[in-house]
């Protein structure tokens, strides 16, 4: 049901999600989430962000590691195996349960004072909870069609390099900056 909402908006964004610049955004973030997958699958944790020229994983994960997930997730999505293109603790799940969340309360409260917002408020919650039970699947939908790309086209791998940072309050951070081209 969530595909029926969004591939008509993927079908008229479609000339803009092409842009060379775009899908090679998207085909990234679809290898990052690939990568992260064959990394959970080894029980290691990494979160990413992806970018034109590749993305970065944060994590304490051995560079080897790293390296031999993003090219296993790059064989994968190049057989055609274009799930491992969507996770479900992508930013985007994130967004989209606030962009739900936000706009029922912004709407639920509309024009109201401040006694007859309370007199709402129970069913805007009940709102807002059915918004966040569908945000995820709704999110998932969404990078399906929109914010990755499933189709690695000719992107290749071209380098993993490590970065350690000592960040304030954390402490030790691992960075991982993966670099590709084509796409």
């Amino acid at each position: 049901m969530m595909a029926f909402l969004v591939k008509p908006i993927a079908r008229f964004t479609r000339p803009l999600l092409h842009f060379s610049f775009i899908r090679r955004t998207r085909r990234n973030h679809a290898l990052e989430h690939a990568t992260i997958h064959m990394l959970n699958r080894q029980r290691m944790m990494a979160s990413g962000r992806s970018s034109l020229g590749g993305f970065v994983l944060w994590g304490d994960v051995p560079t080897e590691r790293v390296e031999q997930a993003a090219k296993e997730g790059l064989r994968r999505l190049k057989k055609g195996e274009k799930h491992w293109a969507v996770h479900p603790n992508c930013g985007t799940n994130l967004v989209t349960a606030g962009l739900l969340t936000t706009t029922i309360a912004a709407l639920g409260f509309m024009g109201t004072s401040r006694r007859s917002a309370w007199e709402r408020y129970p069913v805007v919650m009940l709102m807002m909870m059915f918004a966040v039970l569908y945000a995820q699947p709704l999110g998932m939908v969404l990078q399906e069609h929109i914010t990755t790309d499933g189709d690695p086209g000719d992107l290749e791998l071209v380098s993993v390099v490590r970065q350690e940072r000592d960040m304030p309050i954390i402490g030790k951070m691992v960075v991982h900056h993966i670099v590709t081209q084509g796409g």
